[in-house]
């Protein structure tokens, strides 16, 4: 297989006039052509701070060091034009809450539509097309009609289909789903997981919800305190988790279970 991400040494700090916040520290991470790969670990490990700096959207006083190799390129060396192309034609990215992605004064077809016209140069009706294409591919009904809706008259379900969507336009080689079923009940987030599975691309997969991570992923990285702590296929991590922090997370997953099969 193909490697196509490698995270070497990466750390991502805050200045603050005489303060430094180390966000992520020392990280490593890979991800193979046709992998879906796990990263879980508790609210404000640096997860997402992790996926923003692989699509280098960190923003000052942020800084990023250490390397990003994109199928052999480090993506920290090369020119922010150079960029803008990487991000949606080759990495695309799924945001926890659609309407960080949704603008909602727009309607979504024009907004998956502008994909087209900024990557393709399409016209406004071959744009147009595909955005009603795309919102068919990930089962919204009616996707002609639904195309000219605003984000707004979308469930909250919906809205992340239409995210997902967006992020599948230029049919990416890797997506980095970061949190995508958090805000979701159970059957959203199920269904949601679903339609991840049938693009059948190479993914990053974010959660706090070591269990979603292991029916998804073939292998999951634990992150802590910005750190990766344990790295394992999915049945070692659940199985037989070395580090005491997953196997915290793992008895926690074991105990809910546990619970829900005794209420049922």
């Amino acid at each position: 297989m193909e490697k196509l991400l490698e995270i070497v040494k990466l750390s991502v700090h805050y200045h603050a006039k005489d303060k430094i916040v180390k966000a992520v520290e020392n990280v490593g991470l890979t991800v193979n052509e046709g992998e879906i790969v796990g990263l879980v670990g508790e609210s404000g490990c640096g997860k997402s701070t992790l996926a923003l700096s692989i699509m280098r959207l960190i923003d000052p006083p942020g800084s990023i060091y250490g390397e990003i190799r994109w199928r052999g390129r480090n993506l920290l060396n090369i020119h922010e034009k150079e960029m803008q192309k990487v991000r949606g034609e080759e990495i695309s990215m799924v945001f926890q809450d659609p309407f960080s992605s949704l603008n909602p004064v727009f309607r979504v077809g024009d907004q998956i539509a502008e994909v087209f016209r900024y990557h393709k140069g399409s016209s406004r009706r071959q744009s147009w097309q595909k955005a009603a294409e795309l919102l068919d591919l990930v089962h919204i009904k009616d996707p002609k009609q639904r195309a000219r809706d605003y984000p707004h008259q979308f469930s909250g379900g919906m809205r992340q289909r239409v995210s997902v969507a967006m992020a599948y336009a230029m049919n990416p080689k890797l997506l980095i789903a970061d949190e995508p079923t958090t805000a979701l009940d159970v059957t959203m987030q199920k269904a949601i997981l679903e339609l991840l599975k049938e693009l059948k691309t190479t993914m990053l997969f974010i959660s706090h919800n070591i269990a979603l991570v292991a029916g998804l992923c073939s292998r999951i990285y634990v992150m802590q305190a910005g750190r990766i702590v344990e790295e394992g296929s999915s049945a070692e991590i659940i199985n037989s988790p070395k580090d005491p922090y997953t196997a915290k997370l793992v008895s926690s997953y074991k105990e809910i279970n546990l619970e829900a099969n005794r209420s049922q």
